[in-house]
């Protein structure tokens, strides 16, 4: 066998060397069906004649210097034509040309082996199918993702007729490839020779199914809002996202609510969403916070007791939080740290934050104990004289106003505006002794002390006596403390004034 090949080589070298004719062209590339046509010319001077051998298309013996071998329509796919010269000594020489006839495929397709839709994280192969192709050691298939070559390939098989061949991409499937397009291109690749644009197909489109968990995209983390603007958790941008659909719920303290139902004041916070489909569930939170202008639910009137703490009185909503500021008589003014007698009156309030401004009036009532404008004394009056005792407080609200003493027939109490006052009528040595203003309000308690001595002709005579009645209205009015003192106890408060204070002013009035 070796031998043979040997032998066709060196006739083939010596017909070549020997015989001196030339193909034009000698190399050709062309497309099954379509016309064909190459020159055999010779220089050499004893050629008897020259002629084509083919399957087709064939020349008798004709003349030199030039026969051609012409053809209309290539429907061999190896035809293999060779040029013979005879020289004049009966000596032939041969030269075939080397043709490429190909063919481009009748269809491209991409197809899914699966027959399903692709899934996330896992791997799916897409066949490319090559139909009635020629000659396949010259294809090359590429794919594509979009516009991005992710594959080529090329073929090792020598056969030249039209063949059915395919491509497989493995694909790792991912989220993003949903809504892609792969397709694939088969082109012939056939040197210098063959056409100036390498003859190709495309294949349709294969548009990709992913199917993947869900998720939400563009979501922010925090999104103010204003009240009035009439927003509600539908106008987010969160977009949800997954295969098949997800569904959407939203939650606001664990709480499933209305997405389309408007936000107010009240309704600040944290809102998460579950989205879930067939191959799972994902949550994402957004805090939402919704600001709004400043407004008062105070009420209109205040009471506060004197030298308490400064406390908030009225406070207006809002957010961001308001700034509040008190004014008084047209004028501003700066809240004390406690309270005190001269701060009752009327108000404004006024509150800003971003969004706006409120105002609200109210009247602040400072509320404070009886006092008394004099203190305790001691009074001295002859015997026969008019007496008038009077007694009167300054509080808020006012007081109630009562004298506890020895009663007589000559003395009797009156009212006159806010004063309690005692009048007695030609003193007498009864009339001598303790007499306690007692003002008394919702606040407090305060007690005032006159003690009364009456003089004259008998007054030595009637100190002893004088001084027994004081000791048994010292006792009563002990007495007469221990009761009220029990009687305050039971509502959360009592004053009362000290025996021993009592006692010593009798003491004095005795050494009087």
């Amino acid at each position: 066998m070796l031998l043979v090949w040997m032998l066709g080589f060196l006739m083939l070298i010596f017909s070549v060397c020997g015989c001196p004719f030339t193909l034009t062209p000698s190399e050709m590339v062309v497309r099954f069906g379509d016309p064909v046509s190459i020159n055999c010319s010779t220089s050499a001077t004893d050629v008897e004649g020259m002629g084509w051998e083919a399957p087709f298309g064939g020349t008798g013996f004709e003349s030199p210097p030039v026969v051609t071998w012409r053809v209309d329509k290539v429907e061999e796919w190896t035809p293999n034509p060779f040029c013979y010269v005879t020289l004049d000594d009966g000596f032939q020489c041969t030269l075939s040309p080397v043709i490429t006839v190909y063919k481009t495929p009748d269809f491209v397709s991409v197809s899914d082996t699966v027959r399903g839709p692709m899934v996330e994280g896992r791997e799916h192969d897409l066949k490319c199918d090559v139909i009635n192709v020629a000659p396949v050691q010259n294809l090359t298939v590429t794919w594509y993702r979009g516009n991005e070559t992710v594959l080529t390939e090329t073929f090792n098989d020598s056969t030249m007729t039209p063949v059915n061949t395919s491509s497989t991409l493995r694909i790792s499937t991912q989220r993003d490839y949903n809504g892609l397009t792969f397709r694939c291109e088969a082109a012939l690749h056939l040197g210098p020779k063959g056409p100036q644009f390498l003859p190709n197909v495309s294949s349709p489109p294969y548009t990709a199914v992913v199917l993947y968990k869900p998720s939400m995209k563009a979501c922010p983390d925090h999104v103010t809002v204003i009240e009035s603007a009439v927003f509600s958790i539908g106008m987010l941008s969160c977009q949800p996202d997954g295969k098949p659909s997800p569904t959407v719920q939203w939650f606001y303290e664990e709480k499933l609510i209305n997405p389309s139902k408007p936000l107010t004041r009240t309704d600040s916070g944290k809102y998460t969403a579950v989205v879930e489909n067939s191959l799972g569930r994902s949550n994402t939170s957004v805090h939402i916070t919704v600001e709004f202008s400043p407004s008062f639910t105070c009420k209109e009137h205040y009471e506060i007791t004197v030298n308490d703490k400064q406390q908030s009185i009225c406070e207006p909503v809002g957010l961001p939080t308001p700034t509040l500021t008190w004014f008084k008589d047209g004028k501003q003014v700066v809240s004390p740290q406690r309270w005190k007698k001269n701060d009752s009156g009327k108000y404004l309030l006024n509150a800003s934050n971003t969004h706006g401004t409120a105002e609200h009036i109210l009247y602040l009532d400072i509320l404070y104990a009886p006092e008394f404008k004099e203190g305790n004394e001691s009074k001295e009056v002859l015997q026969g004289e008019d007496v008038t005792l009077s007694c009167s407080a300054d509080s808020n609200p006012p007081s109630n106003i009562r004298w506890i003493y020895t009663a007589a027939v000559n003395s009797n109490v009156t009212t006159e505006g806010r004063q309690k006052i005692i009048t007695i009528t030609r003193a007498t040595s009864t009339n001598a002794g303790f007499y306690v203003c007692v003002a008394e309000n919702k606040v407090g308690r305060n007690t005032r002390f006159i003690t009364l001595m009456i003089t004259g002709n008998t007054s030595k005579v009637l100190f002893p006596a004088i001084w027994a009645l004081l000791s048994l209205l010292i006792i009563g009015l002990t007495l007469l403390m221990v009761y009220f003192h029990n009687r305050q106890k039971k509502r959360g408060q009592y004053s009362f004034v000290p025996v021993c204070q009592m006692s010593n002013i009798a003491q004095a009035n005795g050494n009087a």
